[in-house]
């Protein structure tokens, strides 16, 4: 069966604990660790006093890639990737999830697939490359263009890596074909971030089946073609008024997750 996880993101801004609490009470396989601001998702002791817990696995941990955790763990991104692979195998979890470099960090993505492909030999765990999306930048006079800050572009598979995080939203903002995009990951598609968008250039994380992405699918044709990877709900519940709101949200995602595996 396909392991479904949940993303601590998806209760922000509550703290990663909160993602425990929810993954146990609602079923989920296990949660995703996004490293960033939140101290316990920065401290691998922390968060496996949670896992232990509340008896909910660490399927994922996504290093801290974001503009706002550039300075988590080290200011070098080589070395937060290295230690995001540590925090992996420390927790027993099967996969990185990594951002490609941003246009800024000529050096690190020079050397970016020689030191994803290196790590994994090294440590056994998949380090799955996500794909992202472009920006607008106004130009004034109600014009703007279209720019990507990833270096050397928004989609992985333009490089080629062993392993891939396909995220559903990201799809939406960036105008791509997921199903096309799922076929060129191939055997490579590893890790799905599972939420949905409406089309707009930005990232929205919908409750799957709420957007115009083909997330059920998508869901189908990983059932028929034998993937043996992870589905982890990445869906934004920050405007849920109360924790009820929350779960219910959280509640409806996973209930989709599973009709359609």
């Amino acid at each position: 069966m396909i392991p479904v996880g949940l993303s601590t993101a998806a209760v922000w801004p509550q703290p990663a604990g909160a993602a425990f609490e929810a993954a146990a009470e609602l079923g989920y396989d296990g949660v995703e660790v996004m490293v960033w601001a939140d101290p316990v998702s920065q401290d691998v002791k922390a968060v496996e006093r949670l896992a232990k817990r509340y008896r909910v696995p660490v399927l994922a941990v996504h290093a801290p890639c974001l503009l706002i955790s550039q300075r988590v763990w080290s200011p070098d991104p080589a070395e937060r990737l290295r230690r995001s692979v540590q925090a992996a195998s420390d927790l027993g979890a099967r996969t990185v999830v990594l951002h490609p470099p941003f246009v800024w960090q000529r050096r690190y993505a020079d050397g970016f697939a020689d030191l994803v492909a290196s790590l994994e030999d090294a440590s056994g765990v998949a380090i799955a490359v996500e794909n992202m999306f472009p920006v607008r930048r106004p130009l004034g006079r109600g014009r703007s263009v279209q720019v990507t800050a990833f270096r050397p572009s928004i989609d992985p598979t333009d490089v080629g890596h062993r392993n891939y995080t396909l995220d559903l939203s990201h799809a939406s903002a960036a105008h791509q074909d997921t199903m096309e995009l799922a076929k060129r990951m191939g055997d490579g598609l590893t890790h799905v971030h599972l939420a949905d968008g409406s089309g707009l250039p930005k990232d929205e994380h919908l409750v799957p089946g709420r957007g115009t992405q083909p997330c059920g699918e998508l869901l189908s044709h990983l059932t028929r073609t034998g993937f043996t990877g992870q589905v982890v709900l990445e869906v934004n519940t920050r405007r849920a008024r109360t924790a009820a709101e929350r779960a219910e949200l959280l509640s409806e995602s996973l209930l989709f997750a599973r009709l359609h595996l």
